[in-house]
């Protein structure tokens, strides 16, 4: 079992356990090893105050285990894993930690081809480090390598190349960039766009990423389209992997809603392979039921879109996603896209004629829950006797009218209770009984 690496990489509280001077130099080294010889690393990151000290540890743990480094400077994450692939650096590593507060950081690593690394590779990494941490010693002074700007120009261009003729004349649209790895980006990709683009939140000072604004906080796009009579919102998380939308009416428009336009935008032009969409343990049965009736078949896989994309490579799936606003568009991109999605998105309501609260109007979610419960430790829960009875109890309740879902968070200290069913009151109850039964046995 992994002890590094979460469903998203590498993350912690910057400056303690696991993101330390001498694990982050620890990791350097072994990533570097790892890639053979004489390999090319691309470093990016978000707008955290600790990313400049984080990519100068870790430049020299790469550089001292023989890696040359070059940097992209701030840049999303799916940026990075593209940039990797397309210009033939041996590995891409982003420092961030999402939609974590500014306190949080995090290590993202992709592969040559793109694509996060596989599990047994990070455990294969993990032990390296290990060994490492034994007796590799960090330099006391490190600086990060010089940062590239030509990068984010040679993404844009990727993205506008996605949506050739995409044209926003005549829209209003609202964009927030969570303070985040967007904000120098977005500006840029949409000035190209016409129409008016009202950016909001891309004024980062290192502490105010993800700070009530961002995919975390989509209510807050939904209201500024609603205020200023915009056509449509769009927001993205701190590394801009996710978007979330809004429609002209002030209504939030998740992952789930993406995936089913999006799903059968592609059916209806004969690109969505085997008429399937791959959605996680967490997307809403609605969702389920919506597709159906499009002729559509909807897998459900591990919540995290690196265990989505196992999925849709493993069942030659064209398109897969989270509620939470990761959306894959294999052949298009190798992990989540924010950017993209919003252009995707765009093009698909521009082609339409409609408008977004049109396109996803028969959308009908069931009643959801999900209450977070902070957790000091990740003990199996089928382990804890009052806690696996009261998941039992949910599940007999709601056998035949919804589901319970369990789980702990991949990337915080988290145990996520779901529940969806017919009944409101039915939901609420056991959910606020397993909560507290996992708080009495495991709570923070």
């Amino acid at each position: 079992m992994k002890k590094l690496f979460g469903t998203d990489g590498i993350r912690a509280v910057a400056g303690q356990s696991p993101l330390d001077a001498p694990t982050i130099y620890a990791i350097g080294l072994a990533l570097a090893h790892h890639l053979g010889a004489s390999p090319r690393v691309l470093l990016g990151m978000d707008t955290r105050e600790s990313g400049n000290w984080i990519a100068a540890t870790l430049t020299a743990g790469l550089t001292t285990g023989g890696a040359t480094v070059e940097s992209a400077g701030v840049i999303t994450t799916p940026a990075i894993a593209h940039l990797a692939h397309t210009r033939g650096f041996s590995a891409g590593i982003v420092i961030s930690a999402s939609h974590n507060p500014w306190q949080d950081n995090g290590i993202k690593i992709f592969g040559p081809d793109g694509y996060k690394l596989p599990d047994s590779t990070e455990l294969a990494i993990e032990d390296e480090i290990f060994r490492q941490l034994a007796t590799a010693t960090p330099p006391r002074q490190t600086t990060p390598p010089p940062v590239n700007e030509a990068d984010r120009a040679d993404y844009v261009r990727f993205l506008l190349a996605a949506v050739p003729g995409l044209s926003l004349d005549g829209k209003r649209i609202v964009v927030d960039c969570a303070n985040g790895a967007a904000s120098p980006i977005a500006p840029q990709l949409f000035s190209d766009l016409g129409g008016e683009v009202v950016i909001t939140h891309a004024s980062p000072d290192g502490r105010n990423i993800n700070e009530q604004c961002g995919a975390l906080y989509p209510a807050i796009v939904a209201a500024e389209v609603s205020r200023l009579h915009a056509d449509l919102g769009i927001t993205f998380d701190g590394d801009a992997d996710r978007a979330l939308f809004a429609d002209h009416l002030g209504n939030v428009v998740n992952g789930d809603a993406v995936l089913l336009l999006a799903a059968r935008d592609l059916q209806a032009r004969g690109l969505l392979a085997n008429a399937t969409v791959v959605a996680t343990t967490m997307s809403n049965m609605g969702l389920e039921a919506a597709l159906k009736r499009s002729g559509i078949a909807m897998l459900r896989a591990n919540v995290g879109d690196k265990y989505v994309l196992e999925q849709m490579l493993a069942t030659g799936s064209a398109l897969g996603g989270e509620q939470s606003g990761h959306i894959i568009f294999t052949g298009r991109s190798t992990t989540g896209d924010g950017l993209l999605t919003a252009l995707l998105l765009l093009d698909i309501v521009r082609r339409s004629g409609k408008s977004l609260a049109g396109l996803v109007a028969d959308l009908k979610v069931f009643p959801q829950v999900i209450v977070n419960v902070k957790v000091r430790e990740k003990k199996p829960l089928e382990a804890i006797p009052t806690v696996a009875a009261a998941i039992a109890a949910a599940e007999h309740a709601l056998a035949d009218s919804g589901r319970v879902v369990i789980r702990y968070s991949g990337t915080e200290a988290l145990a996520r209770v779901m529940i969806e069913a017919e009944s409101h009151d039915l939901m609420r109850l056991h959910a606020d009984i397993i909560a507290n039964a996992i708080r009495t046995e495991l709570g923070a």
